[in-house]
């Protein structure tokens, strides 16, 4: 079998504009980067405002393990399959970061048969946007530094600057240093840190902004530092915003491009799930509604992350109501859920096929709360046999839930008709009552219980003595009605990423909480997480080449 890059160098791109024709889109509404990538213009993305809105389909997945999951090749699979039926279907997924392109996971364009291409341009620099985010988030970092250097107006408590620079490289060494050192003229001595560009506020701002104006409000309500008696200092009382809205101004618009069997995606924005709201661009998804039939996005990890922020932050904060939820599984993941090591996993294990779907459940229970229905669908590998398959189908019929097998990476679009099928019988005859697990109106403390109580199957939320203060001062300064973001490890439905399955009676702890005011919600740190991940002992990177003809190798 062929790489996923070999595939993706050896497919046949069509040009952008003529994938831009099958949505009427014509030459003038695209900003070409190059023949295979465009950006939509601000005039063709207006001029959608008064159309009717097709369905919106969640692609999620349970927690993921070393064994994979396959969500974006899902995702991607699941558009093609659509178009296999005669439907209109758009993508419409997040960028891929550096981060993990050079560390352990790999990109994020998919998988065999069912990716988004040109696959390296993706998950390198594509059209630039993460190099935008990354640009204005540091030049808001200096400028408050020359702020404090030229004299201090605001008279920010040097003890309390809560900014941070960032880098879309996994960098341990930056999480904590030191700027200042050196002459005077080199700047106020304090500590300072970075956080990974997805992790960044400025990309929060961007995938929830619904258009420019709306992204240079929300760049002025940044909460850079505190003053001396407690009170916030914005980006925009350091007068900050005009330039990074001229930094991002391109970066806001989202990208087109195709799968392998050439059914459009908007690519756009990218924020992690475990450590920030994990989905794609508000803008983006609302103008893929107004494009076609049948949207397909995804929300990063499982859905104790990336689906609650989806419902939570994304859908509640743009007025979006989702049709369905997919939950893509694998009998492998589920079996080493069920305490079967990685090398063993493609052996018939059954009993511990069983205990590893407790996982499984707790995922459609999760997505169950929030009034969506639900589709399960298993990702097919070749070691599963028909009695672990019949189990989990029968599991899932036993829940009130459909389950469907994809084949997609071995068969691209063919291999999705199935589940395809699945999710518009299920859009048919079930209806999405859409709703949040917990009210605005909350305390910040209140959310965080209902999160982890209905989300995590969590007893109690532990804070450490920091986190209590940090929110008391919040409500205090009136941020107590904006949702939660909860920061946690992904491999675990806890924050302990060693405890599988479904467990029970676990506490969250929660170390750490600020506010994300331009983007429009609170951060909770639980666990060990880190908001800047490092490389591994062997990272990907190390396997990455290009030949004497500039073609790249081991990207993955």
């Amino acid at each position: 079998m062929k790489s996923d890059i070999e595939i993706a160098q050896e497919a046949k791109l069509l040009p952008i504009k003529d994938i831009a024709g099958k949505l009427d889109i014509s030459e003038d509404d695209l900003e070409l980067y190059g023949k295979y990538k465009a950006k939509l213009s601000n005039e063709y993305l207006q001029g959608l405002k008064d159309k009717k809105d097709g369905k919106l389909i969640l692609v999620t997945a349970i927690n993921p393990t070393p064994a994979g999951e396959g969500k974006t090749t899902t995702s991607i699979g699941l558009a093609q399959a659509f178009d296999k039926l005669g439907k209109k279907a758009i993508l419409a997924l997040r960028e891929p970061s550096l981060g993990p392109c050079f560390g352990i996971k790999g990109g994020a364009a998919g998988g065999g048969y069912s990716q988004v291409v040109p696959m390296e341009e993706l998950n390198l620099h594509f059209t630039g946007d993460f190099h935008a985010v990354t640009a204005a988030n540091n030049l808001l970092a200096a400028m408050l530094d020359n702020h404090i250097h030229q004299g201090n107006e605001k008279r920010i408590d040097t003890r309390n600057v809560v900014w941070k620079r960032c880098v879309d490289i996994n960098d341990r060494a930056l999480r904590n240093i030191v700027v200042g050192l050196g002459e005077k003229t080199d700047g106020f001595v304090r500590e300072d840190h970075f956080v990974i560009t997805v992790a960044s506020e400025i990309m929060a701002i961007l995938c929830l902004a619904e258009d420019l104006k709306d992204l240079k409000y929300r760049l002025s309500k940044i909460v850079v530092a505190y003053d001396l008696d407690g009170n916030p200092v914005t980006a925009g009382d350091i007068r900050a915003v005009g330039a990074m809205t001229a930094l991002l101004k391109d970066a806001v618009k989202p990208n087109l491009i195709q799968t392998l069997e050439h059914t459009p995606a908007l690519i756009h924005g990218g924020p992690f799930a475990n450590i920030a709201h994990g989905c794609n661009s508000v803008i983006a998804t609302k103008a893929g509604l107004k494009m076609a039939d049948y949207v397909i996005t995804e929300a990063g990890f499982g859905a104790d992350l990336g689906a609650e922020k989806f419902f939570d932050i994304k859908c509640r904060l743009a007025g979006l109501k989702p049709d369905v939820a997919v939950i893509v599984a694998t009998v492998r993941a589920l079996k080493y859920n069920g305490g079967v090591k990685k090398e063993d996993l493609s052996k018939e294990n059954m009993e511990a096929l069983k205990s590893g779907i407790v996982n499984l459940e707790k995922h459609i229970e999760n997505i169950k709360q929030f009034k969506v229905p639900v589709v399960v669908t298993l990702n097919s590998f070749v070691s599963d046999t028909e009695e672990e398959i019949n189990f989990v189908k029968n599991f899932c019929k036993a829940l009130d839930c459909e389950c469907a097998v994809s084949r997609v990476w071995e068969f691209g679009g063919e291999g999705g008709k199935e589940l395809a099928q699945c999710v518009l019988d299920t859009i048919e005859t079930k209806k999405s009552d859409f709703t949040p697990i917990y009210g605005l109106e909350l305390s910040i403390r209140e959310k965080l219980q209902a999160i982890a109580e209905k989300i995590y199957g969590a007893d109690e939320v532990e804070y450490s003595a920091k986190a209590l203060k940090q929110i008391e001062e919040l409500e205090k300064l009136g941020f107590s009605e904006l949702p939660v973001c909860v920061a946690k490890t992904q491999y675990s439905l806890s924050d302990n990423k060693d405890l599988l399955g479904r467990p029970k009676h676990f506490n969250i702890n929660v170390r750490d909480v600020y506010v994300s005011a331009g983007a429009g919600f609170i951060v909770a740190v639980t666990g060990n997480i880190m908001t800047m991940p490092g490389l591994s002992k062997n990272p990907a990177a190390y396997n990455i080449d290009v030949d004497e003809n500039g073609r790249i190798t081991g990207l993955f």
